[in-house]
């Protein structure tokens, strides 16, 4: 396990962490929460060994392996196969040992290095990176492509998939959702569920943090504190916490008030001296908890739209792409006053270039948009750098957009606004390229409501912001009174703030007539349908394709003056009477009837020993459940000896593997079910 003793860790003049302690046990999967610039980046640095702690002790078992995201872009032209392979350490090491055996001519060396190899699993080793590149957005493709041939993004979803690949008894992931779509974020989830080694992962993602963590390390104040439980849970236990906090510092203050009152009152009397002594020394030995104080939330609100125009916009015909090379074409599209759209779909379909088309900044290959009279976009790009320059500050940039666009200010003014976003002092005129992610998300936020816009186009917001920025981004965009599209991958976000979704894929974009829980099993069952080589399953809501049944006696209908109304024809009951001599349908009607009870007796009964299996599962994850509860309380407890501590997280880890089985086959029958229920 990990442990950490009284911790001080300094970066410059900024104390990271002070009198720091904390133990991780293996196999936990443990969220490390925190605002932007808390330390949480440096305290991984610390645990691979780039950084020293200035004081205290910090113990990691010497054999583990530590696999994590490299933060530089890599430039080489090996292909994308190839790079991923490199991360597995032991297989590297293996091949190295082969060459030098094999250069050597040293038979002994060469028996053992193949040993090695098999140990290491070379025989699938290929095909497992392959998998890994797959699982994250690659196509067949570009699984052999040059690595410089990759954009950023894609160059970091290879440095993930390069760590994924190390057989690691420690995983530290830092931000791995920025650079995901839906897609890929729902392949690593389940990839993490199965992962055994002790997980560390930095994320602002927090249904991501619940879907996988079981504990949760809060960085504040430069002070560690562990809570058994994923996100959701920490916030609960957090709440109640400051809560009792605030109540006994209320319950102090009052004492305090109450001794200084008899002090003040009775301190210059003789006969009451003594007694206002001891109060003021017990005034003195009380220890002053101090106030529940946290760094103050950033919050903002957009203003109210000058007008609502009614359209917003029309795509007719609609053609987007670069140059004269189309990504997404046909689209035949209204946005409408009020209307909040969440864009789906998988990375390279063409999202951003869709949103980039109506924000003007690409040219529509064909067709038109006609906007709405007063129509005002404000545009968050994915790139923050696309509107912004990098040697200019926060309050050039608002300068020239008060100037250029407005409505105009005066430069006072301007720095008040901009202190609404946590830009103050000499920070205004500090150039955009030193800010971190965060604060250019934060100036492009500014930007945005400076512009007062009736609809606003959001590609990707929240990839630099941290949690309570995001809850800040979702309460403003709940209230904002004008028309949303919003490109993310932060489901929490999109559940908040949409109200229907439109999915661009194949080359097109669609309604998608569900919510992100259907979303994510049309996911799954489109991967289950290409594993196994057919059909992709409808969208939720699409019309299913006519099955046109054809009964036994079909020659004899046939041959009956009146034919029957086609299978997908719209019917009423009135004009069919009308139309056929009274009982000359009804024993067809009779056999339709009969047949269709039979096949649904006969998909019950198949499905029937299917139900009892899931009703199995589902007591038995109850019960797992209960179980988890309890093993975490355990675990959480202060004082817990190591080895209780150590049999209670094996414990925990058989647990998660025995949830993640069963759910694994809970899916099957449900699929399964639900075949045989279409089929009957």
């Amino acid at each position: 396990m990990i442990t950490l003793r009284n911790i001080t860790l300094r970066r410059g003049v900024k104390v990271v962490l002070q009198n720091a302690s904390l133990t991780l046990q293996p196999g936990e999967k443990v969220g490390l929460i925190g605002r932007n610039g808390a330390g949480k980046s440096s305290l991984f640095a610390m645990l691979t060994g780039r950084l020293h702690a200035d004081n205290g002790d910090v113990e990691i078992p010497p054999r583990w392996r530590v696999g994590e995201v490299a933060q530089n872009m890599p430039e080489t032209d090996d292909g994308a196969t190839d790079f991923v392979l490199q991360g597995d350490l032991p297989l590297v090491a293996a091949q190295a040992q082969l060459a030098a055996a094999e250069a050597a001519d040293d038979g002994h060396a060469m028996a053992d290095a193949h040993l090695a190899l098999d140990e290491a699993g070379a025989f699938d080793a290929r095909a497992r990176a392959q998998a890994l590149l797959l699982g994250l957005g690659f196509k067949v493709e570009q699984l052999d492509a040059p690595v410089n041939s990759f954009s950023g993004g894609w160059r970091m979803r290879l440095q993930l998939a390069r760590a994924l690949m190390c057989p690691a008894e420690l995983l530290l992931l830092d931000e791995p959702t920025n650079h995901l779509d839906l897609d890929a974020l729902v392949w690593l989830e389940s990839w993490l569920s199965r992962f055994e080694g002790l997980l560390v992962i930095i994320s602002h993602d927090r249904e991501f943090l619940d879907a996988i963590t079981r504990v949760t390390v809060h960085l504040d104040e430069a002070t560690l504190t562990r809570y058994g439980g994923n996100y959701s849970t920490f916030e609960e236990m957090r709440a109640e916490r400051m809560a009792q906090a605030q109540a006994a510092f209320g319950k102090q203050q009052e004492r305090i008030a109450h001794l200084q009152r008899f002090i003040d009152r009775f301190k210059a009397k003789a006969s009451k001296a003594r007694q206002a002594q001891s109060r003021v020394k017990a005034l003195a030995r009380m220890e002053k908890l101090a106030p529940v104080l946290t760094a103050s939330d950033f919050e903002f609100e957009f203003r109210e739209p000058l007008s609502l125009p009614n359209p917003m916009l029309v795509m007719d015909g609609l053609v987007c792409g670069y140059g004269h090379t189309p990504i997404v074409a046909g689209v035949n599209r209204s946005v409408l006053a009020g209307q909040r759209i969440g864009i789906l779909g998988a990375n390279g379909q063409g999202k951003s270039t869709l949103v980039k088309t109506i924000a003007h900044s690409l040219a529509p290959i064909s067709g038109q948009v006609t906007e709405g009279k007063g129509l005002a976009i404000g545009y968050f790009a994915q790139q923050e750098l696309d509107v912004l320059q990098l040697d200019d500050g926060p309050l050039m940039h608002m300068v020239r957009l008060a100037r250029d666009q407005g409505p105009p200010a005066r430069e006072q003014e301007l720095r008040d606004f901009l202190g609404r976003f946590h830009f103050s002092g000499a920070m205004v005129n500090q150039p955009v390229g030193s800010l971190s992610g965060g604060e250019k998300a934060r100036l492009v936020l500014a930007m945005l409501v400076w512009q007062r816009p009736n609809l606003l186009l959001l590609d990707e917001p929240t990839n630099h912001l941290d949690l309570t920025t995001r809850e800040a981004l979702s309460i403003a965009l709940n209230e904002f009174e004008g028309t949303l599209m919003l490109v993310s991958h932060d489901r929490a976000l999109l559940r908040e703030v949409c109200d229907e979704f439109w999915l661009v894929t194949r080359g097109g974009v669609l309604p998608f007539d569900g919510d992100l829980d259907d979303y994510q099993r049309w996911l799954l069952e489109t991967a289950r349908a290409a594993a196994k080589g057919g059909e992709p399953p409808p969208l939720p809501g699409a019309p299913a394709p006519a099955k046109v049944a054809v009964p036994k006696n079909a020659q004899t209908k046939a041959a009956s003056p009146v034919a029957p109304a086609p299978e997908s024809a719209p019917r009423s009951g009135a004009r069919a009477a009308s139309a056929q001599a009274p009982g000359a349908g009804a024993p067809a009607r009779r056999d339709d009837r009969k047949q269709s009870a039979q096949a649904r007796q006969q998909a019950a009964n198949r499905s029937r020993p299917l139900r009892a299996e899931l009703q199995q599962i589902d007591a038995r994850l109850a019960r797992l459940a209960v179980e988890r509860s309890e093993l975490e309380s355990q675990l959480a407890r202060p004082g817990l000896g190591g080895a209780e501590a150590a049999e209670a997280g094996r414990r925990l880890n058989h647990v998660a593997a025995e949830v993640a089985m069963l759910e694994e086959r809970w899916l099957e029958l449900q699929t399964e079910i639900e075949a045989l229920g279409a089929a009957g």
